[in-house]
C-alpha cells in the first residue's frame, strides 16, 4: 500500500498542460527510433566504416548544439509556442528526404540540418514546462514529461527494430509520420491557451526592466554546465556505440537491439515517478546526482566484465536507474537558476551541454573502441563518470541545492 500511495503521490497536482505536454513528447518519441539505428543503418545497410559512421553522427551533435543555441533565443525573443509548432513541422519532410542521402558527405548535411530543426524543440519544451507546471511540481512535472520520452523510447527502438530487418526507409517515415501528429495535437490543445497567456503577460511585461542575468555570466551554472556535457558524453553512448556494441561484439540482432533499448525505456517509465518522488522527499539534489551518475558509471563498468545477456540487462537496468536521478533533477535545478525572461537562454545553454555530446560521443566512442576495443571503452566511461559524480556532488552543494 506504500508503494502504491507513492506513485500515486507522484502524480498529485500535475496541470492539465504539464500533462498535454507528455502526451505531445509521447506522440514524438514513440516515432523516433532514427537515432538509436543510425549507427547501425550506416555500417549495415550504407557499408559505411566505423571511424566513417561516428564522424557523420557527429553532424547530429553539431547540429544540436545550434539548435539548442538557436531554440533557446527562439523561445526568449519570440514564445515557446512557435517554436515547437515549427520544429515539429519542419521535422516532417526532412524525416522523409534522409533516405535519399546515401553519400558521407550527402547524410552528414541532411543529419546536422535535421538535428538542427529537432533540437530547437528542447529548450522551448523545457521553458513550456516550467511556465505552466505548478512551483512545487516542477521535478514531478519534468519527470512526467521524460516519462513520456521513455516511454515512447521503449516503444520505438522496438518497432524500429521490427521495421529495420523489413526496410530501414520504414523508420523514417514513421518519424515523420509521429512528429506530424505531434505537431497537429500540440496546436489544437495550446494555441488557445498561448493567445490568452500572452495577453495576461503582455499587461505585466511593461513593467518590466529586469530581464534577468545572462547565464553565460553565471560562473556557478557554466560550470555546473561543464560537469552536465562531461556526464552526457559518456552517457549517450546509449544511442551511438552501445547499439554497435550489442551488433558487432555481443552479436544479437537489430530486434533484440531494439528490445533491450525499449526495456530501458520500461524501466524508467515504471520507476522515474515514485523514484523522484521518494529523491525529493530523502535526498538533497546533490545527493541525488551523486548516485544517479555514480550508477551510470558502475553500469558501464560491468559491461567491460562480461558480455553475457543477464550482464547486459543488469548493466541496462543500473543505467536507466542512474538517468531517472540525474536528467530530472538538472532540469529543475537550471529552471530554479533561471529567472522568469531568461529560460530560454538557460535552458539553451544547459541544451548545449548535452547537445555537445553528440558531436564528440559517436567520433570519440568510435574511435577508442575501434583503436582498443569496447571493454577499454567502458572501463574509460566508468571512471570518468564515477570522477564526474564527485564533481557534482561538491558543486551542487556551493550552488546551495
Amino acid at each position: 500500500m506504500n508503494l502504491v500511495r507513492i506513485y500515486t503521490d507522484s502524480f498529485r497536482g500535475l496541470s492539465p498542460e504539464a500533462w498535454m505536454l507528455s502526451l505531445v513528447m509521447l506522440i514524438n518519441r514513440a516515432g523516433s527510433m532514427v537515432l538509436p539505428f543510425l549507427g547501425v543503418y550506416m555500417t549495415d545497410h550504407l557499408g559505411f566504416g566505423l571511424v566513417e559512421t561516428g564522424v557523420i553522427l557527429s553532424f547530429y551533435g553539431v547540429g544540436s548544439v545550434m539548435g539548442s543555441l538557436l531554440g533557446g533565443w527562439l523561445t526568449d525573443k519570440y514564445g515557446e509556442f512557435y517554436v515547437q509548432s515549427s520544429s515539429l513541422f519542419i521535422s516532417v519532410p526532412l524525416f522523409l528526404i534522409i533516405p535519399f542521402f546515401t553519400t558521407p558527405v550527402g547524410l552528414a548535411v541532411i543529419i546536422w540540418l535535421q538535428s538542427l530543426v529537432s533540437e530547437s524543440f528542447r529548450p522551448a519544451n523545457s521553458v513550456a514546462i516550467t511556465k505552466y507546471a505548478r512551483p512545487q511540481n516542477l521535478t514531478q512535472a519534468f519527470s512526467l514529461n521524460r516519462m513520456a520520452i521513455n516511454l515512447g523510447f521503449s516503444i520505438g527502438p522496438a518497432m524500429g527494430g521490427i521495421l529495420s530487418a523489413i526496410s530501414y526507409d520504414l523508420l523514417f517515415v514513421v518519424n515523420a509520420v509521429a512528429a506530424l501528429l505531434a505537431g497537429i495535437t500540440y496546436i489544437y490543445f495550446f494555441r488557445k491557451r498561448h493567445h490568452q497567456r500572452k495577453r495576461s503577460e503582455a499587461v505585466n511585461d511593461d513593467r518590466v526592466t529586469d530581464r534577468g542575468r545572462s547565464p553565460y555570466r553565471d560562473g556557478l551554472f557554466v560550470l555546473f554546465c561543464l560537469l552536465c556535457a562531461i556526464f552526457a558524453i559518456f552517457f549517450f553512448q546509449f544511442f551511438n556505440t552501445i547499439p554497435i556494441f550489442y551488433k558487432e561484439v555481443v552479436g544479437l540482432s537489430q530486434q533484440h537491439i531494439g528490445f533491450i533499448l525499449g526495456y530501458s525505456g520500461f524501466i524508467i517509465v515504471l520507476l522515474e515517478m515514485p523514484l523522484v518522488n521518494i529523491s525529493q522527499r530523502r535526498l538533497t539534489l546533490a545527493q541525488t546526482l551523486w548516485l544517479g551518475v555514480a550508477s551510470v558509471a558502475i553500469a558501464y563498468g560491468m559491461m567491460a566484465i562480461d558480455h553475457h545477456l543477464a550482464v547486459l540487462l543488469l548493466s541496462m537496468t543500473l543505467l536507466s536507474l542512474g538517468e531517472i536521478l540525474v536528467l530530472p533533477f538538472i532540469s529543475t535545478l537550471t529552471a530554479m537558476r533561471s529567472g522568469q525572461h531568461n529560460g530560454g537562454a538557460y535552458m539553451g545553454l544547459n541544451g548545449i551541454a548535452f547537445s555537445v555530446s553528440f558531436i564528440i560521443t559517436p567520433f570519440l566512442g568510435t574511435k577508442i573502441a575501434n583503436s582498443y576495443g569496447f571493454d577499454q571503452l567502458w572501463v574509460i566511461s566508468g571512471t570518468i563518470l564515477f570522477s564526474t559524480a564527485i564533481a557534482f556532488y561538491f558543486l551542487v552543494r556551493r550552488m546551495g541545492s
